[in-house]
């Protein structure tokens, strides 16, 4: 019988799609995956390669409330209990946690029991469930050389492998960038969940450029659902060609085909990015937990691969300003091309997958 892995991962795309390159390649080496996640999960695991998805009970709470804390609590137990029984039967020979609280009963069980586990942090800030299981995991990996919020121990033994990106998106190394000519193709993200911010400033800083420059856009917006009319409206009223989407599921051809790319700066938007070797404007999310959306965003700055706006400083203006200083000046997206790809792990899922039969018993 071939081995087996557990994936652990929160329900959002940030955690699943790196969970996914990973198993993805560890299937192919011969391994059998079995998923661990939430329902929220299930909607984005619809491709995932595994035989089995465990749904373990978890839950999470706000600082300051004790009634939430202690459900979160006994939901965790519960979650806790499930793993153990179905460890009792799958045997797993490791179990890989990717961060989010829906991770955290499976690691937890696998610890007590002195199962092997590896964590893998995908954020340039160890997350909460990471940072609370680091200490205990057998191994730790992660995306980005810093590591904000590690203990001293922590952060000298993690092995920085990069973040896994999907086999599609992995294509798009190969792939060289070419400057615009005549079109210029602008994709807009917001994350697995959409921007709000995005969704509406976006539109009207475009409805801004020089006409001649509106003439020759073709934008390619993912917008919250509330969002889509107003945006499609402005585009009309500014001559632009556009398509507005709640979710693109194509990510890897639409990145493709992308001069330039305004997005958020979540981790895997921030790797997919840098493996892609694409220009882009990118607005960390100023709630996001520790700031680490701030952090991700510094790599592909430091490297000139990214203009970085924040939250307080953005207006429509200033996007307008950022969108044509860029847009006219074919020679600096290449430039801002080649330091994306600069910093870019193509092979993180391989790197990763390496750390865990190494870790497996």
């Amino acid at each position: 019988m071939s081995k087996l892995v557990v994936v652990a991962a929160g329900g959002t795309g940030g955690h699943l799609f790196p969970a996914q390159a990973l198993a993805e390649t560890l299937k192919g080496r011969g391994w059998r995956v079995v998923l661990a996640t939430d329902e929220r999960g299930a909607l984005y695991a619809d491709k995932f390669p595994a035989e089995e998805r465990l749904a373990l009970s978890a839950a999470t709470a706000k600082a300051g409330d004790p009634i939430g804390m202690i459900k979160a609590g006994f939901a965790v137990t519960q979650g806790v209990l499930q793993a153990k029984a179905a460890f009792k039967r799958l045997n797993p020979a490791v179990v890989v946690g990717f961060g989010g609280y829906p991770a955290l009963p499976a690691l937890l069980a696998a610890v007590t029991e002195g199962r092997p586990t590896v964590i893998h942090e995908q954020n340039a800030v160890l997350g909460r469930v990471n940072r609370f299981l680091a200490s205990r995991a057998t191994e730790v990996a992660c995306a980005f050389p810093t590591l904000e919020k590690a203990k001293p121990r922590v952060k000298a033994r993690a092995h920085v492998v990069g973040n896994p990106v999907r086999p599609e998106i992995r294509a798009l190394y190969e792939v060289p960038y070419l400057p615009p000519e005549v079109q210029l193709r602008l994709l807009v993200t917001g994350g697995s969940q959409g921007a709000r911010l995005l969704s509406e400033l976006v539109p009207e800083a475009i409805a801004k450029l020089p006409e001649e420059m509106r003439g020759r856009l073709k934008v390619q917006q993912q917008s919250r659902p509330e969002s889509m009319e107003s945006a499609r409206r402005i585009y009309a009223n500014a001559m632009v060609d556009c398509e507005v989407a709640p979710f693109f599921r194509d990510m890897a051809g639409r990145l493709r085909q992308a001069h330039l790319v305004i997005g958020r700066a979540g981790a895997s938007t921030c790797c997919e990015l840098a493996v892609a070797g694409r220009p882009s404007i990118l607005v960390p999310l100023k709630i996001a937990a520790d700031d680490h959306q701030r952090f991700n965003a510094q790599l592909l700055e430091a490297a000139g691969g990214a203009a970085v706006c924040l939250e307080d400083e953005l207006t429509v203006d200033a996007m307008a300003g950022a969108l044509n200083a860029l847009l006219k000046d074919p020679a600096r997206l290449g430039r801002m091309a080649v330091g994306a790809r600069s910093v870019a792990t193509p092979d993180a899922a391989e790197k990763l997958a390496d750390l865990v039969e190494r870790t497996a018993r």
